[in-house]
């Protein structure tokens, strides 16, 4: 009654149908113990007034767990699109199903099978095709009736009124889910963790639309004359009808906007590219055409070839972020995702003895050729397709060991720190090479293949770099680790309201130090950063113009900074000075320490004057709050890591603070780049470095971890025939503290001096000595028509650097 109703208001050219959910299309069989089969919609299937029988299709294409030790693990991957194909009319629902939660977890699949009447398709709600094309009986009670429903077979074509899949891993699990912390009805997929995934959504629609797609799946009525699945009425959920971007990041006028990240929405999504897609028209574009990419997964958001490039350095870029390699195959080349599982088996007992070498060789990479530190710029997959960057660092590494890049790929805040971490993760397990012979008959091994190699009870992963056929098969692999592929745990953060205020601006000192520990760049500069508040990392992007800006760092923590409050006279380097001076701080706290801690290298900070010339480092034994902000420190080490020589008279009242207590990050310069200008931008990290919260600075640096030490105890003596004698004493900028040598470390390529001698202003004569002494002949003297009293000044002499301080005497004698 109510579809005739329906039909006498809208008329006869509305097509009428009713969206059923993809549970109940089918029928009715409760589990009850009553035995009953029914089709309980057949009386409105069958009704004149309907044109369609409407299906909410949310049907599960995949049972995937993590780890290779499941049922499906076979299939080599979730997004594998011919196993997702498979389970369209498979798999779940088709031929098997799970009894219980318990059953469901131990994969105990239990056959759909019709005992009584072979009537398979009664119980598969993925059977369309055997519901679609078969008379319904009912059977009330377990009982056959003596006749058929009133659905004729054929009769009406199947439109699939809802159709889709949250964007979160292993959404092909559980399609008909969705997570709302504001619902009752929140879920997860079954076996989810819970991360964006935008993929696996890609990979559901195609398989659903190349399936139905196929006509050998989709048959033809001989009633209407159509098929049975009209494709042309397939609608996808979601599209919104709210504008995108603004929908979901206006929280404040969309509360749901946060649910959008692991949603079914597709605004955002639908221009998603396949990987794939992707590196077959650069393979394309380069007169490769038959390459193998059946085996690479991903999708990007947009990618930037943004020079004239070899296919090899557009492809890099893709490579690095999407974790895949290339490969030599029967076709031109081939590519393959990494995490796949293994492909083939070895154990040592396979391999064969060459030349009487070991039948397995390890390698481990020293740990000072590892990243402890990964960072990247991109293109931030927000409205404005704005600069954005991330870092992940290993606790267990030297800060100062780091990989930097910038890739021109499209990318959420969340998919670029997982980016990130699997770099990070993947690059300290690949220290670890195994190299071994398998005999020629071993042919399935190939480059690219996770091949499990046993060694006794010990069973490693390791990817296949390279196979060659040399009489027998020679393999070089890095090992790996499974879980490094699987999608970290890592969340965008809402994007939220561009109402936002926009972020303050950040302070920034630029610092061309000394050696302080030994272990940074020579050459490179420091940038230590506050901003209050301070609320996230600072990226630091370098260019040498004002434009085509590359990330050079991410500052993870504010620096302590100020000013001094008294004027700070010059004093003797390496004695403690009892002198102090007040300072007024930023942020933060000092602390006083013990001068054995000190001595150990604690409360070392810089000082200079006017944002130019060189700066003084010194430490501090006591620190004393003697105002709000404002501290007394006492118990001054001046000049220290070789500072003194370019240590001012007197440093006035408003003389520039840093604390250097680590948060000042070392920057990435070309050692060709020193003593030239480059520039410089600096903000929020999650804004772009042309954001109106960017500072600019143009700077260069001398590179004064390369200069040498001011000479010391310079000593003059006038020898009985008139000669001058003039000695002193070599200091190093390398390991200068360690007593386990016989002399101080050289430092230099060679050693080498700038003697210079001169009266009243003017140079009278100069040397370039090899060792630290020199004589001043007394005929030069006479040459020179030098006074009784000279001037001398001596520096060492860096290749690299040129002459560093000068140590100077004036000799009257």
């Amino acid at each position: 009654a109510l579809a005739a109703d329906v039909r006498a208001i809208l008329g006869p050219a509305t097509k009428i149908g009713y969206a059923a959910d993809w549970s109940e299309y089918f029928g009715h069989q409760p589990q009850d113990g009553s035995g009953d089969v029914l089709f309980h919609l057949d009386p409105l299937w069958a009704h004149p007034a309907i044109d369609f029988v409407g299906i909410d299709n949310y049907m599960p294409l995949s049972d995937w767990r993590d780890g290779t030790a499941h049922r499906d693990a076979a299939a080599g991957s979730p997004y594998d699109l011919a196993y997702l194909a498979s389970n369209v009319a498979g798999g779940e629902g088709y031929d098997w199903y799970y009894a219980d939660a318990a059953g469901r977890d131990a994969q105990e699949r239990l056959p759909i099978r019709d005992t009584a009447h072979s009537e398979h398709w009664v119980f598969r709600y993925k059977d369309l095709v055997g519901w679609w094309s078969n008379p319904h009986v009912n059977r009330p009670g377990g009982v056959r009736a003596a006749a058929p429903t009133a659905w004729v077979p054929g009769s009406k074509p199947i439109w699939f009124t809802e159709l889709g899949c949250p964007a979160v891993d292993k959404g092909t699990n559980q399609p008909n889910v969705f997570f709302d912390p504001k619902s009752s009805e929140s879920f997860f997929p079954y076996y989810s963790n819970g991360i964006r995934d935008d993929f696996i959504q890609y990979r559901y629609l195609q398989a659903v639309f190349a399936h139905w797609k196929d006509p050998a799946h989709n048959p033809v009525s001989s009633v209407y004359g159509g098929r049975m699945v009209n494709m042309d009425h397939a609608y996808v959920w979601a599209w919104d009808a709210r504008p995108w971007p603004e929908f979901p990041n206006l929280l404040e006028t969309w509360i749901d906007g946060d649910n959008y990240e692991r949603g079914h929405w597709l605004n955002g999504r639908a221009t998603l590219a396949a990987l794939a897609d992707v590196v077959a028209e650069i393979s394309n574009r380069c007169g490769l055409e038959d390459i193998d990419v059946s085996r690479l997964y991903g999708a990007l958001t947009g990618y930037s070839v943004e020079a004239v490039e070899s296919g090899r350095q557009s492809l890099q870029p893709l490579m690095l972020a999407y974790a895949f390699d290339s490969h030599a195959t029967d076709a031109d080349l081939g590519f393959t995702s990494r995490g796949g599982p293994p492909t083939a088996e070895a154990v040592e007992e396979d391999c064969v003895l060459v030349g009487g070498k070991p039948a397995v060789a390890r390698t481990r990479s020293p740990e000072l050729e590892t990243p402890g530190r990964v960072a990247f710029a991109f293109v931030r997959s927000d409205p404005d397709y704005r600069a954005g960057a991330v870092e992940a660092t290993s606790p267990e590494a030297a800060e100062s060991h780091s990989a930097q890049t910038s890739l021109p790929i499209v990318l959420s805040e969340g998919a670029a720190r997982g980016i990130a971490e699997r770099w990070l993760s993947e690059s300290r397990t690949s220290r670890e090479a195994v190299t071994f012979s398998l005999p020629p008959s071993r042919l399935a091994v190939s480059p690219g293949d996770v091949l499990a190699f046993t060694t006794g009870l010990r069973r490693e992963l390791f990817r296949v770099d390279r196979v060659e056929e040399t009489g027998h098969r020679s393999i070089n692999a890095v090992r790996i680790e499974e879980g490094i592929y699987r999608a970290p745990q890592i969340r965008s953060a809402a994007q939220g309201s561009e109402t936002v205020p926009v972020p303050g601006p950040a302070y920034a000192e630029f610092l061309d130090l000394p050696l302080l520990n030994g272990d940074e760049v020579p050459h490179a500069p420091h940038i230590a950063v506050t901003r209050t508040p301070w609320t996230g990392r600072i990226a630091v992007y370098s260019a040498n113009e004002d434009a085509g800006y590359r990330l050079n760092c991410e500052v993870r923590r504010p620096s302590v900074m100020g000013e001094t409050l008294d004027a700070l006279p010059a004093a003797q380097a390496g004695s403690w000075m009892q002198a102090s001076v007040r300072v007024r701080i930023n942020r933060g706290v000092l602390q006083s320490r013990s001068q054995l801690d000190v001595l150990n290298g604690a409360n070392v900070a810089a000082l200079r004057h006017g944002g130019a010339g060189d700066w003084e480092v010194f430490q501090f034994e006591r620190a004393d709050l003697v105002a709000p902000n404002v501290y007394r420190l006492g118990g001054l080490l001046r000049g220290q890591a070789g500072t003194d020589g370019t240590m001012p008279a007197t440093w006035p009242v408003g003389t520039d603070f840093v604390l250097l207590d680590g948060a000042a990050m070392q920057l990435r310069l070309p050692s060709s780049a020193r003593g030239l200008e480059r520039h410089y931008r600096f903000g929020p990290s999650t804004r772009s470095y042309d954001d109106v919260s960017y500072q600019h600075r143009v700077e260069a640096f001398a590179g004064v971890g390369l200069r040498p030490y001011r000479p010391a105890h310079l000593g003059v003596v006038r020898q009985a025939n008139g000669d001058i004698r003039i000695s002193w004493i070599r200091r190093t900028r390398l390991d200068g503290d360690s007593w386990q040598g016989t002399d101080a470390p050289l430092g230099e390529s060679r050693e080498l001096y700038h003697l210079r001698i001169s009266s009243g202003g003017s140079l009278l004569r100069e040397f370039m000595p090899q060792s630290p002494e020199a004589v001043y002949l007394a005929a030069d003297q006479a040459a020179d028509a030098a006074p009784s009293g000279v001037e001398i000044e001596v520096a060492q002499v860096s290749d690299l650097f040129g002459p560093g301080p000068y140590e100077r005497y004036s000799f009257d004698g």
